[in-house]
């Protein structure tokens, strides 16, 4: 009898962290909470720490002598693993932390590039009241520009340190919120991944003409 050829595993694959380096971190508990929710909804997922990725700040002339750290290195092994990303970031100054800036310039580098036609999701939890959602407008510039298709819908969390445990979000209607756009965003990429035909669906989302090369940095 002839086999079977192998089937083919068409889950999701999510590498998700948060960029933070703290230990008691609200947003690497909002990326663990993330975590949970997204294996339970049949992904796969790849959870990882922001100290992974870390490493010295980028410099053009140590990148062109071929010595790339290991952190750079880790990243673009684990973001080429997985069909999708969600980061949980903190705001730093109204803007994305600085460690997590020089990450994905390291990663910038490499051919091909990481995040290029990779799905994202940005999230944030923060003390105050504005749940650090500026900062992850600042984190969409860079990612978008290297060709990240990162979702439209963003997640912030304010006054997490006393509106985030482990285990859920404690108002209810924002854990609600928190796993339908989650929920949302899992099930476009996992169609992208498994029907072509989703891709030129979101390039026309994007206003980006379907039938041209987009004018992104590769």
């Amino acid at each position: 009898m002839a086999e079977r050829p192998p089937v083919e595993d068409r889950r999701l694959r999510v590498l998700v962290f948060a960029a933070s380096l703290r230990k008691d971190s609200v947003n690497a508990a909002l990326a663990r909470l993330a975590a949970r929710h997204a294996s339970r909804h049949g992904a796969v997922v790849d959870l990882a720490s922001m100290k992974e990725f870390d490493g010295p700040s980028y410099d053009p002339e140590v990148d062109a002598r071929g010595d790339i750290p290991p952190g750079a290195l880790e990243l673009n092994r684990r973001l080429t693993a997985n069909d999708a990303f969600v980061i949980a970031s903190p705001e730093y100054n109204g803007s994305m932390p600085g460690l997590l800036k020089n990450a994905i310039d390291w990663a910038s580098r490499f051919r091909p590039q990481p995040f290029h036609e990779r799905h994202g999701l940005l999230m944030s939890a923060s003390p105050s009241m504005g749940g650090g959602k500026s900062g992850l407008w600042a984190l969409r510039i860079p990612l978008e520009h290297l060709g990240a298709r990162v979702f439209p819908d963003m997640f912030s969390l304010a006054a997490a340190h006393t509106a985030l445990s482990e285990e859920a979000i404690a108002d209810a209607r924002l854990q609600q919120r928190f796993e339908q756009n989650l929920h949302a965003f899992l099930d476009l990429a996992e169609a992208a991944k498994n029907y072509p035909c989703m891709k030129r669906a979101w390039v026309e989302f994007l206003g980006e003409t379907p039938d041209m090369p987009a004018d992104r940095m590769e």
